[in-house]
């Protein structure tokens, strides 16, 4: 965050300062998140206060900000607001889910896939500018959210290489911070290299009454998958936040001949990765089910957030779990 930004965000505040708050509005802070910084957290929460009642807390560990959304559900607040990366929304709408108390965002990560994907801008001061603005617009709407052995996420949801590069990633907070989508990349081309040339774990995808062999899955609530940069990266089709399904793809195969083409196929403007012979794609699915072919677990992320090695994944889609305002 540059110093004209926040100088911005100051004169933001300003500008609102005298407004009559309206509503009582949750600030959930990440203070570790890539972008966020005690000076810009205090200017948010000034410049917040003037449409909403704001108090703020910092999360401590992981998952507390799921108990602190729990905890503002009981306690009748009007919003909550997610300041942080995807891992930190991910956390707010798992305890949030059910309650009807909605939940916004402001971008604080790297990437910040929710936000964008709910038109919230990326530069934190616009972000700002339109959370004060919606307070006088208030349209709250119910969006669907995906379930893995129990754990709610919001856009994306792997097993296999996806999950191998978001470990690898999650490692280096500093390096994911300083070089974004390029450490991405490299942390794939490692992950690639390393765990899926030479006898890469096997697993099969359970949907529809079909079974799919691969190496890799990806179960989708909602379009894009990710982003790289300003560009929307789409794996699977056919899936919104509002539709009530899931939908996904499976690379059947990782080998040096074919990932040249699936990495064009995903980062391209016009190609559709789904067309690769290496991919198949399901959708407008229910329930899927995700297992281990051999005795090795698979990793599994949500959100973008490594959870660890599983020997079998169950996925549901949980239509209208959460309320949002955006």
């Amino acid at each position: 965050m540059t110093a004209t930004s926040l100088d911005s965000l100051e004169r933001l505040a300003e500008t609102f300062a005298s407004t009559k708050p309206s509503k009582r509005m949750l600030v959930i802070v990440n203070p570790y998140a890539t972008t966020v910084s005690d000076r810009l957290k205090h200017l948010v929460v000034y410049a917040l206060q003037g449409r909403y009642q704001v108090d703020s807390v910092e999360t401590q560990a992981r998952d507390h900000a799921t108990e602190l959304c729990r905890e503002a559900a009981q306690e009748g607040y009007d919003v909550v607001c997610a300041f942080g990366g995807d891992g930190t929304v991910n956390e707010a709408a798992n305890g949030l889910a059910g309650s009807g108390t909605p939940l916004t965002c402001l971008p604080g990560g790297s990437t910040n896939v929710f936000a964008r994907i709910l038109g919230i801008p990326n530069d934190v001061v616009d972000a700002t500018e339109h959370l004060l603005r919606i307070a006088d617009d208030w349209r709250p709407r119910a969006i669907d959210l995906g379930i893995v052995n129990g754990r709610r996420y919001l856009f994306t949801a792997g097993l296999g290489l996806d999950a191998s590069v978001t470990r690898r990633v999650d490692a280096r907070p500093r390096l994911k911070a300083r070089y974004g989508p390029w450490f991405y990349s490299l942390s794939a081309v490692s992950a690639f290299t390393k765990d899926y040339i030479v006898r890469p774990p096997r697993l099969a995808v359970e949907v529809g009454g079909e079974r799919i062999d691969g190496v890799t899955a990806m179960v989708q609530n909602t379009m894009p998958y990710t982003y790289f940069g300003k560009r929307p990266i789409d794996l699977a089709e056919d899936v919104a936040l509002d539709d009530g399904t899931l939908a996904g793809v499976v690379l059947k195969r990782a080998s040096m001949i074919d990932m040249p083409t699936v990495t064009w196929r995903a980062l391209s403007r016009s190609a559709r990765i789904v067309k690769h012979h290496r991919v198949e794609a399901f959708a407008d699915a229910g329930e899927i089910t995700i297992r281990s072919l051999d005795e090795r677990e698979l990793p599994l992320q949500v959100d973008g957030d490594y959870l660890g090695y599983v020997p079998e994944a169950v996925f549901r889609a949980d239509p209208g779990a959460l309320t949002i305002v955006a």
